[in-house]
């Protein structure tokens, strides 16, 4: 386990904290459809951090040709339909390039900034010339609407219980995923980005946000600074 992360219940948890079988549970929310109303259908996507292949599957069922990354053998595992690849985001060379580099789960927030470079010098070293890549940011008030909670209309409920400043600009989340019949936790480390600062992130290597997606700002298309 990482240092600052921690994960509770059933089944395996990952070195982040994150169980696999909550996430196998999870419902794909309507990310798939940013992402398809932003990439040509057909393309090839690089998927970082692709865990039980959520939104990989709903790719795929859209058309989309899928490479999805996961440094969890056990996540892995329940991805169907695509090629995968085991091993630390930030540290990933493939040797070949992707029309789309897909960041999501808010892993540009990551609360080691060496860990976000490496992550988007990944993302700059597998695009294809003409290619973007899409960006998943946390909501403005994701650090400072707490506790809060939601009850899924899948029938469990979602619960950031609290967000504790841990020092150099990061803070410690703690959530809670409860089931009728399980329920896990989840600590993790985040560190809040201002739409400068994230903006000031891209440009550090090599990226500017071109547009953004939606209108909360959470996801963003980024493409090489020097493209016209």
């Amino acid at each position: 386990m990482r240092a600052g992360y921690e994960g509770t219940g059933p089944g395996e948890i990952t070195p982040d904290g994150c169980a696999v079988e909550l996430y196998a549970r999870l419902p794909v929310g309507d990310e798939p459809d940013v992402i398809a109303a932003a990439a040509p259908t057909g393309v090839r996507i690089l998927e970082l951090g692709c865990g039980v292949g959520r939104m990989t599957h709903a790719l795929l069922a859209r058309g989309f040709e899928v490479t999805a990354v996961d440094e969890s053998a056990e996540m892995l595992e329940r991805v169907r339909g695509a090629r995968t690849v085991c091993g630390p985001i930030e540290r990933l060379d493939l040797g070949e390039t992707f029309d789309v580099v897909l960041l999501a789960s808010f892993l540009v927030h990551a609360g080691d900034a060496e860990v976000r470079r490496g992550m988007l010098r990944t993302c700059v070293r597998h695009l294809a010339e003409g290619g973007c890549v899409l960006i998943q940011r946390e909501g403005a008030d994701f650090h400072t609407d707490v506790p809060r909670e939601r009850v899924d209309p899948a029938g469990f409920t979602v619960r950031t219980v609290s967000v504790e400043p841990v020092g150099d600009g990061i803070d410690s989340v703690h959530a809670e995923y409860v089931f009728p019949d399980a329920t896990w936790t989840q600590t993790f480390l985040s560190r809040p980005l201002t739409p400068e600062q994230f903006e000031t992130a891209l440009a550090e290597e090599g990226l500017r946000a071109d547009r953004y997606l939606t209108e909360d700002g959470i996801w963003v298309r980024a493409v090489p600074a020097d493209r016209v």
